[in-house]
C-alpha cells in the first residue's frame, strides 16, 4: 500500500517535489491548498505524513508553522531542504512581448521583482499557489499570461519555459518539515538533530540558562524562533532547532531542561539533512 502524502499545494509545487526527493517509495499525493487543511487530513488519517515549508533562506521562519505543529501534537521525523528555482512559463508559441499578466504566490512575485523591473507593462497578480496557476493556464488556455513556478510545473501542464531562474538572489532555498501524528521513526544512532519548544520564567538571565545547559551538553543550536503565546500576553514560546554527534548528549540535555522548565516539549528527533 502506497504512502499517502499531504502537501501544500498542488502537483508541480515545491512541496510536491521534495515530496518526490524525499520519498524513496511511489507516493499518494494529497493536494491541500493551506497548510491548516493539511494538518486536519493528518488528524482525520486521510494522510500518512505532511510536508510543510518552515522556513526560507531570503523570507526567514514562516512563523504560523510552528504554531500549527505544537498545538495539534504534530511530530516531525525529518526534513529537506531545496533549492528555489523561479521560472516564468507560458503557453507554448507564447513570447514574453506576448505577456501582459503574470501570477504566482506573492512571495515567488517579490523574489523575481528585479526580473519584472525590465518589463514594466507587465503586471503582477498574487495568486495562492505557484502551480496552480500554471495548471489554469493550460486548462483554460490563457493567452498573454505568465506564470512563475517550478521547472516541473511546466513539465506537468506542458508549457513552455521563457525565462529561467529570475529569482534576484540566486542562492535561495527553503527548508521543510516531515511530520506525522506519531513519534520519531529512525533509531537512536541515526538521530542527530532535534525541535523544541519551551517557555522560559520572567527573570533575568532564564534564557541563558537554557542556553548554556544546551552549550554544556554539546548542543548546536542551528535555529531560535519566539512566538507568543495568545492566552498569555506579553510571554513567549521558544521553539529551538539543535544538532548533535551523540544522542546520549541530546539525553543528558532533555534530562536537565525537564527539571528546569515547566513547559518543555520535542517536536521531533531526526535526521540533519543540511550537507
Amino acid at each position: 500500500m502506497s504512502v499517502k502524502i499531504a502537501i501544500q499545494g498542488i502537483k508541480g509545487s515545491n512541496h510536491h517535489q521534495v515530496a518526490r526527493e524525499y520519498c524513496s517509495v511511489d507516493a499518494e499525493l494529497i493536494e491541500c491548498m493551506s497548510f491548516d487543511y493539511l494538518v486536519d487530513r493528518l488528524l482525520d488519517g486521510s494522510a500518512d505524513k505532511g510536508i510543510m515549508a518552515i522556513e526560507n533562506s531570503i523570507a526567514g521562519s514562516i512563523i504560523p508553522n510552528y504554531a500549527l505543529v505544537h498545538d495539534n501534537n504534530l511530530h516531525i521525523i525529518g526534513e529537506h531542504y531545496l533549492n528555489i528555482h523561479h521560472n516564468l512559463m507560458v503557453l507554448k508559441g507564447q513570447t514574453i512581448e506576448d505577456i501582459v499578466e503574470v501570477r504566482s504566490h506573492p512571495m515567488a512575485l517579490l523574489q523575481c521583482k528585479d526580473f519584472f523591473r525590465k518589463y514594466p507593462n507587465i503586471r503582477l497578480v498574487e495568486d495562492v499557489d505557484t502551480a496552480e496557476t500554471a495548471k489554469q493556464i493550460q486548462d483554460k488556455q490563457l493567452k498573454g499570461i505568465g506564470a512563475i513556478a517550478p521547472k516541473v510545473a511546466a513539465e506537468l501542464y506542458d508549457l513552455n519555459i521563457i525565462a529561467s531562474d529570475i529569482q534576484t538572489i540566486k542562492n535561495n532555498a527553503t527548508r521543510f518539515i516531515i511530520v506525522k501524528t506519531k513519534n520519531k521513526e529512525l533509531p537512536k544512532e541515526e538521530i542527530n538533530k532535534a525541535s523544541v519548544r519551551f517557555i522560559t520564567d520572567h527573570k533575568r538571565g532564564s534564557l541563558a540558562t537554557v542556553m548554556n545547559v544546551m552549550s554544556d551538553c554539546y548542543l548546536n543550536l542551528t535555529k531560535i524562533q519566539s512566538l507568543p503565546i495568545i492566552e498569555k500576553p506579553w510571554k513567549y514560546a521558544f521553539f529551538v532547532d539543535v544538532k548533535f554527534d551523540d544522542y546520549a548528549h541530546f539525553e543528558k540535555a532533555k534530562s536537565l531542561l525537564n527539571i528546569m522548565l515547566d513547559d518543555f516539549k520535542i517536536l521531533g528527533e531526526y535526521k540533519n539533512a543540511m550537507l
